[in-house]
């Protein structure tokens, strides 16, 4: 399936398996996403994401968010949209 670049993990915060990710493209609740690099390499349903602390359904490019992710995604992982 094509992918598309949209966004990079900037921490990792191990005891809560969040990723905080710079995005340069719009992301929502539900879309499938692929990250990868630094060791990981792992698909997954975009299921909790926050902007400033408060739980949002959507976030657009230039967002950063927390993202509650399944594998360790550490500084530096690449984050793509995984298009249908």
């Amino acid at each position: 399936m094509p992918e598309e670049f949209i966004g990079k993990a900037t921490h990792y915060f191990d005891k809560i398996s969040v990723a905080a990710i710079k995005l340069t493209g719009d992301l929502k609740s539900g879309d499938q996403i692929h990250l990868v690099g630094h060791g990981a390499d792992f698909t997954q349903t975009v299921a909790s994401m926050q902007v400033d602390g408060q739980e949002v359904t959507a976030a657009k490019a230039g967002d950063e968010i927390g993202l509650k992710v399944d594998s360790k995604a550490k500084e530096g992982v690449d984050v793509y949209l995984v298009k249908e």
